[in-house]
């Protein structure tokens, strides 16, 4: 195999009317596994707006995946309760914004996953280390946050509510 006929990358060729060794894409062909069919999962949004319905339902199976992901990637600098204060701002980095301001409590769920797939101010984008799946995920266990430090007591089940007495 050592001694085969072969092209280095980018070297001439007779061999193509257009003298290029390497040939081009065939248009309209996609990579196996880059198919982008389902935009509100692959984006979070819908159109050009930031979608707040999730793309699947969210169960005990989906929060506890988003709080793994949120505790792998997020959490560094966003801290376990989602205030901003993570190990990395304790070590002098710029401090991002709490996740429990109004500001984001009422942006819609697309927000988080837009942010995580491109990026924003000093947060670098996330879309080659968080799939599409777990963006929704972590975006989950966000709002979980949001909720647990702005809860009140009709939030809590009617059947539940003696406990907190």
């Amino acid at each position: 195999m050592h001694d085969q006929p072969k092209y280095p990358p980018l070297r001439a060729s007779a061999f193509f009317g257009d003298d290029r060794s390497a040939r081009p894409l065939v248009s309209g062909t996609v990579a196996r596994g880059h198919l982008r069919q389902d935009s509100l999962l692959e984006t979070g949004k819908i159109g050009n707006t930031d979608a707040d319905v999730f793309p699947f339902a969210v169960d005990a199976q989906v929060l506890t995946r988003g709080r793994e992901r949120f505790n792998i990637y997020c959490s560094p600098c966003h801290g376990q309760t989602g205030n901003g204060d993570g190990m990395v701002v304790q070590r002098g980095f710029r401090r991002p914004p709490s996740y429990h301001i109004d500001r984001l409590r009422m942006a819609a769920a697309g927000h988080f996953v837009d942010v995580m797939l491109n990026g924003i101010g000093a947060m670098p984008d996330f879309s080659d280390r968080v799939d599409a799946r777990d963006r929704w995920a972590i975006t989950a266990y966000i709002r979980a946050l949001q909720l647990s430090q702005h809860a009140t007591v009709g939030d809590v089940p009617s059947s539940e509510r003696g406990a907190l007495q």
